[in-house]
């Protein structure tokens, strides 16, 4: 029997060594790949680490409570918003004043296509074009275009600029577009039909039309297509690494019978 990432959130919910040992082994090695990319210059130790564990592992983290269709890149993108904030907390670094907001950037960007506003959207998320390349599937020079078109359109709506606005913003940037869900937003499977060529083309030409206008949608398909690249390739934490992190939460090792029911992985 495979032990799934649906049975990980209900063991994790009930706060099961099951669950908490499958979500260490797992996804710290996800968490990893999150602060490498956000936070280069601010290694997450082992100390830093058990902080967020035990951040995440807090009732109203609420980070297991709920469940949506194909469960591990949603769940993965709610542990992206949780263990980025977390990550910024911990950085201790002083509030910064919002320079850009939703409304002036949907002003200058709004003739650009809804491809267009991805790319441009990644770079308040940190990605260089090569790798915003490889997230939406298009040509890195193709991508530096956009944003140079969208640079210029930026320039000419506000009073001050310059070349970082966008990923200096992009944190606060994220958390608006993150609250700005409204009634007609877009479920994640919707976005991941897309990703994986499942949808159909007026249910993509459906999406479009309301994503095109609507910054929570934009931000949730790039973070799902963010997602995507986060979980592939990347290897369960080996036993030596997960056992002192295991310890440090005062979470036993699972009877060896039920360990191996983790071998197919999250669903």
């Amino acid at each position: 029997m495979i032990y799934t990432c649906y049975d990980m959130i209900r063991d994790c919910r009930a706060d099961r060594a099951e669950g908490w040992s499958h979500f260490i082994s797992h996804y710290v090695p996800v968490i990893r790949r999150l602060a490498v990319h956000y936070f280069p210059d601010e290694p997450l130790d082992a100390g830093r680490m058990e902080h967020v564990l035990v951040a995440l592992r807090r009732p109203e983290s609420s980070l297991f409570q709920s469940l949506e269709p194909a469960p591990e890149r949603w769940f993965v993108a709610e542990l992206r918003q949780r263990v980025l904030a977390l990550l910024e907390e911990m950085a201790g670094r002083p509030a910064r004043e919002l320079e850009l907001d939703l409304e002036t950037l949907g002003a200058a960007l709004e003739p650009l296509t809804l491809a267009e506003k991805q790319a441009v959207w990644l770079e308040t998320m940190r990605y260089a074009p090569p790798q915003a390349g490889v997230l939406l599937r298009m040509d890195p020079r193709t991508i530096e275009k956009i944003r140079g078109k969208a640079a210029e359109r930026l320039r000419a709506q506000m009073d001050t600029w310059r070349l970082t606005l966008l990923g200096d913003n992009g944190p606060l940037l994220g958390r608006l577009a993150a609250g700005a869900r409204i009634e007609s937003c877009l479920p994640a499977k919707s976005f991941l039909d897309v990703l994986d060529g499942r949808t159909t083309w007026r249910g993509r030409e459906e999406l479009e039309r309301h994503v095109h206008g609507c910054w929570h949608c934009i931000d949730h398909f790039c973070r799902l297509a963010e997602v995507i690249e986060l979980l592939r390739g990347v290897q369960p934490l080996p036993d030596v690494e997960a056992a002192p992190l295991r310890a440090a939460l005062g979470i036993a090792v699972p009877k060896k019978g039920r360990w191996a029911r983790w071998l197919g992985g999250g669903a």
